[in-house]
């Protein structure tokens, strides 16, 4: 399938997802990453989830890194250059949801896409080759070309992987990981 047509069928399908469900799911994801080899990094930059869409809840992942002590980044989206400004979360972060209900932070102490070592992707479906569709405006493959090559790309599904993305294209950065309830899928 293209990445619109997956888009819209997962769309549909998260949209099916009981409150219950997306928190069960949620939480078997967060689990499935206690396992891999990823807890001796400093800098986790993560997004919040936007509730009107469905997305995996990430409080359980926030609470996971909180607990190990990392730096946890979130970002702010400037839909005007279609760049996304990061910020280092602390107890005083103010945030708001802008008008698209993402919750955002207000300010903070920025953090450079270069001090980043692990990186949570959020997506709508991925392939068996770790290309990923979100919702395509192009935030996440811009900061993903600015991270550095070794910092780890990982996406969080509640859906097993497609086995094609039909119209991949040159600037996608593939996910290095993607974390599904059922299954772990390490791509590279």
């Amino acid at each position: 399938m293209t990445k619109a047509q997956l888009r819209k069928t997962y769309k549909l399908k998260r949209q099916e997802l009981s409150p219950e469900a997306l928190e069960d799911l949620s939480v078997e994801i967060a689990n499935r990453l206690l396992d891999l080899p990823l807890w001796d990094f400093s800098f986790y930059h993560i997004f919040l989830s936007i509730v009107e869409h469905k997305e995996i809840n990430t409080d359980f992942i926030l609470n996971i890194l909180s607990g190990k002590d990392k730096n946890i980044v979130i970002s702010k989206s400037d839909f005007s250059t279609g760049k996304m400004i990061h910020f280092l979360l602390t107890d005083n972060t103010l945030i708001k949801k802008n008008q698209y209900n993402i919750p955002e932070p207000v300010d903070g102490i920025e953090i450079p896409s270069k001090k980043l070592e692990v990186v949570f992707v959020p997506l709508l479906a991925f392939d068996l080759q770790g290309h990923r569709v979100g919702y395509g405006k192009g935030f996440y493959d811009m900061f993903l070309s600015e991270c550095r090559p070794e910092t780890l790309k990982i996406g969080l599904s509640f859906f097993e992987a497609e086995t094609k993305i039909k119209d991949v294209f040159d600037g996608d950065i593939a996910l290095d990981y993607c974390i599904t309830p059922k299954k772990v899928y390490r791509f590279n």
